[in-house]
């Protein structure tokens, strides 16, 4: 899987339409998840012991937005250096653990796509295409290997 700079652009280009309003949208993306897997919130330790809602947590409001990031930025990673790196606070290596430990499958993985591409779909509805949805799902699928590789 190799992204192209046409795929890389549109990511680019459909995330700096989102920016503004990324928090929003990342929450959406998640919640979306959750309405289809709802059982997936018990594998967040940081809802398993929280009574807030799930769209007043903060802690699901960062964890969705540092998500949403690093998926837009698995696009311009891979067109310079032909790899996924999650960022300084963290490694590949860390998301396979907290990931394995969690019990996440495929299906859940693959659910998150979906919930990801209809929230992109959603927030710039006059940029969707089936290249957007490809670049996209390009960027996704990436940092999804990168961990399963390290899981």
């Amino acid at each position: 899987m190799v992204i192209t700079a046409k795929q890389e652009a549109l990511v680019v280009s459909s995330w700096n339409e989102m920016k503004d309003d990324a928090p929003t949208f990342a929450l959406k993306f998640f919640l979306r998840l959750f309405e289809i897997i709802p059982s997936a919130a018990k594998r967040f330790s940081f809802l398993r012991d929280s009574n807030l809602p799930l769209d007043k947590n903060p802690k699901l409001k960062a964890h969705a937005m540092g998500v949403f990031v690093m998926t837009c930025e698995a696009a311009t990673q891979l067109r310079k250096t032909g790899k996924v790196n999650v960022g300084a606070n963290t490694s590949v290596q860390h998301l396979a653990s907290v990931h394995f430990k969690a019990g996440v499958a495929d299906v859940h993985f693959e659910v998150l796509k979906f919930a990801l591409l209809e929230t992109i779909k959603e927030a710039v509805p006059y940029m969707w295409s089936e290249e957007l949805k490809e670049a996209w799902s390009e960027s996704y699928d990436h940092l999804v290997v990168a961990i399963k590789n390290e899981m």
